[in-house]
């Protein structure tokens, strides 16, 4: 094994599969702290947790547990994956996480990075930019669990973890892996717990990943794993054999969406304008989840077997989502998880077996449902969005987090283009 990933949720944990299994390098993702007598043969190993918004010591547990099966498998280098627009406010658990992570393996000192320039998040002098603008000025500032109002790295590590935040700036990565080695010495001779890393091309995150290869514990992106990847690729299978496990397989397929992101908004309307599509209602998903889910998986059900995969979403503008949570506050996600969870499993006792399924929160609710213990790593459908295979079901799933993909991308998960 040449890497362990404890990732906060499903979807990130299938984006920094994907990246790794790109680089050649042949990955299992795990649902959940695996038990102790689990035999897996991969190069690395994704262990999917649902911490990123639970209470800190929740977090910090699983975590750990993690961390302990890694270990316990020799694992050598441990990843702690989180999202790349860092999703986690002041008070939230990738810095409680970094600390107990740190101190577990006997370490004072690591990196942050959660920059993806192909999807449009770098960083620059510690800053975390969403394409042009800074994080707090993105659609994550309305974001319905952690709101991002802060863009500064350095200040939301320094506010949740223990220890002080030191910056590698753009200018030392432009100078290679041995510039930023020697800045990462210093700022651990100075005292800094924690150091920003900052990127704004793929070659930056390169150059970081090779910077970073060998650290015991590194944390970010799915962006810096790829390049840490890189630095190994001579060890490593060919990207195509790494991904054939993964492969999508033909069956009845669906679309689920309950991401309320800008981008799959964007993703919905383009999709729903060509294919059949059933608007999910937050009150019905509250006062009668089950009702409910038999009446969508019949309208599923009754939809022409050729053509587009029908649709049901939960999307809307950030207008509508607020009118919600004033209503109905937490409870009505939470509703519409367990009614698309419901949906899932009656779609496929119904022989339903390919599922996309959009927005973190829900992909984890619809594994769940599925009763899936791990996936094989496919091949990427857009970065950070890879077909999965389970390993114990014939099931292949498309889990991708709110704001990735392209437009296009619910066409891009079609059979035709699978085949093509």
């Amino acid at each position: 094994m040449l890497i362990g990933v404890i990732a906060d949720d499903f979807t990130g944990a299938t984006d920094i599969a994907g990246f790794l299994v790109s680089c050649g390098v042949a990955t299992t993702q795990l649902i959940g702290v695996p038990p102790a007598d689990l035999a897996v043969e991969a190069e690395a190993v994704v262990i999917s947790l649902k911490s990123r918004s639970c209470p800190a010591d929740e977090a910090v547990a699983d975590s750990l547990a993690a961390l302990a099966w890694l270990r316990a498998r020799d694992c050598p280098r441990i990843y702690q994956k989180y999202c790349s627009t860092f999703d986690s406010t002041r008070k939230g658990n990738i810095g409680p996480v970094a600390d107990a992570l740190l101190d577990a393996l006997g370490a004072d000192f690591t990196v942050i990075c959660p920059a993806l320039p192909v999807n449009g998040r770098t960083i620059y002098n510690g800053y975390l930019f969403v394409g042009d603008v800074l994080l707090e000025d993105s659609g994550m500032r309305d974001h319905p669990i952690n709101p991002m109002t802060d863009s500064s790295l350095v200040r939301l590590m320094e506010s949740q973890s223990i220890g002080r935040a030191g910056v590698v700036t753009a200018a030392v990565v432009a100078r290679g892996p041995a510039a930023v080695k020697a800045e990462l010495d210093a700022l651990r001779a100075a005292g800094k717990r924690y150091a920003v890393l900052d990127a704004l091309t793929d070659a930056h995150l390169d150059t970081l990943g090779a910077a970073v290869a060998d650290m015991p514990l590194v944390t970010g992106g799915s962006g810096l794993a790829a390049g840490m990847a890189k630095a190994w690729r001579r060890r490593n299978q060919d990207p195509s054999r790494a991904a054939a496990a993964g492969a999508p397989q033909p069956g009845r397929g669906v679309v689920i969406s309950g991401s309320a992101s800008q981008m799959t908004n964007r993703q919905v309307a383009e999709y729903k304008a060509k294919a059949p599509s059933f608007p999910v209602d937050p009150v019905r998903c509250l006062a009668d989840q089950a009702g409910y889910a038999r009446e969508m998986a019949a309208w599923v059900q009754a939809q022409p077997r050729a053509g587009l995969a029908p649709l049901l979403y939960a999307t809307t503008d950030a207008a509508t989502l607020k009118d919600i949570q004033a209503r109905f506050g937490a409870a009505a996600s939470m509703a519409i998880e367990a009614t698309f969870a419901a949906l899932a499993r009656q779609l496929a006792e119904a022989g339903f077996t390919r599922f996309v399924v959009a927005g973190g929160e829900t992909s984890g609710a619809v594994v769940q449902a599925l009763g899936v213990s791990g996936f094989h790593i496919g091949p990427q459908i857009a970065p950070g969005v890879p077909w999965v295979r389970a390993v114990d079901k014939p099931y292949s799933l498309a889990l991708k987090s709110g704001n990735f993909g392209a437009p296009s991308f619910f066409f891009d998960c079609q059979p035709e283009r699978v085949a093509g």
